[in-house]
């Protein structure tokens, strides 16, 4: 990882970069032109202040975020120095109409936060031996957030930045935050716009997606582990396979072949479960067949770190969070 001074200076030059996003935001693709700077919210439903939803040690993450989790026990089990120090920001620039986390990416749950209190957060995760900062929905929040790092890295924080993100980002944004994100774990959603229109109205999503994704390639390059498996840089690209979809799961990995590299480490995720409105050709999770079917692609295109979930998926296996409970997950401790 790089000095924490050299992070500050390099985030002090984004954010003078950035500046004039406060007053007419386009941050992300959709390009709404939100004046945040007078309170206005962007078409995400978040104003001038990023809302957290939820903070936690998070062991549900791929291992080398989070170390691990046994669900049959219900224990943290690996090092004690585990768990993704992870911030849920609410509201979303994507929306899919299938979001398992709904209730902050729609109804927009949680209180407005000021980068003073965030900066705080992200120093208790570390104190509570979190294995990194896991920023959950970033994107149309950056700014605060970019400032919020800026206190915290002048106070001590040390451990790497993951950008947890939809992969819905503006490449002009991406790229100025080289030298800031360690970890960048875009979902790579769609690779046919008709199919994002369809479920998260972004009938340009495809290019702007890899545009970006190539973007967190070059910065970070493929995942670099320490000798306790923990993430310390790298591009981490995660897919969540939907119903009727397999073939366009297909198509992302032989695109991620051609574009990237089949060393990029991938994480295929059967965890898919109905809810928020989802429509009628999607009210059921995946099957064995439709997960079979993307694995053996992985596997028949050479891919060699890849990430994958037990299946058929039960939801007590990897619990849905429910961010209603003060405990929005099954290893949740009270803050």
């Amino acid at each position: 990882m790089q000095k924490m001074d050299e992070k500050i200076g390099r985030i002090e030059s984004t954010l003078r970069e950035l500046a004039a996003n406060y007053k007419d935001c386009q941050l992300c693709p959709r390009m709404c032109h939100a004046n945040r700077a007078i309170g206005e919210k962007g078409f995400c439903g978040v104003g001038n202040l990023p809302i957290v939803s939820h903070f936690c040690l998070h062991f549900g993450e791929e291992p080398c975020l989070s170390g691990y989790y046994d669900y049959k026990r219900k224990v943290k089990t690996g090092s004690s120095f585990s768990g993704s120090g992870t911030v849920f920001f609410a509201g979303c620039n994507l929306k899919c109409t299938f979001c398992q986390n709904y209730q902050i990416s729609w109804q927009i749950h949680g209180s407005p936060v000021s980068p003073e209190r965030l900066a705080s957060i992200f120093l208790f995760l570390q104190e509570r031996k979190a294995l990194n900062v896991n920023l959950v929905t970033p994107t149309h929040s950056i700014l605060p957030i970019l400032e919020a790092l800026h206190r915290a890295f002048a106070q001590g924080l040390k451990i790497p930045i993951v950008y947890n993100t939809g992969a819905y980002d503006s490449f002009e944004t991406i790229r100025k935050l080289a030298g800031i994100v360690d970890v960048y774990l875009p979902d790579f959603k769609y690779i046919r716009n008709d199919t994002a229109q369809r479920f998260s109205k972004a009938s340009d999503y495809v290019e702007r997606a890899t545009e970006a994704i190539g973007e967190m390639y070059r910065q970070v390059g493929d995942l670099d582990v320490d000798n306790q498996g923990n993430a310390r840089k790298g591009l981490i690209l995660r897919h969540l396979i939907l119903p009727g979809c397999s073939e366009e799961s297909c198509k992302i990995l032989e695109w991620i072949t051609a574009n990237l590299s089949t060393q990029v480490c991938i994480s295929l995720m059967s965890q898919f479960q109905p809810c928020n409105n989802v429509p009628n050709q999607m009210n059921r999770g995946i099957s064995p067949e439709e997960y079979d079917a993307v694995l053996g692609k992985a596997e028949e295109l050479g891919f060699e770190n890849v990430y994958f979930q037990p299946y058929p998926f039960r939801p007590e296996n990897h619990l849905t969070p429910d961010f209603d409970q003060e405990n929005a997950f099954c290893w949740d401790e009270k803050q």
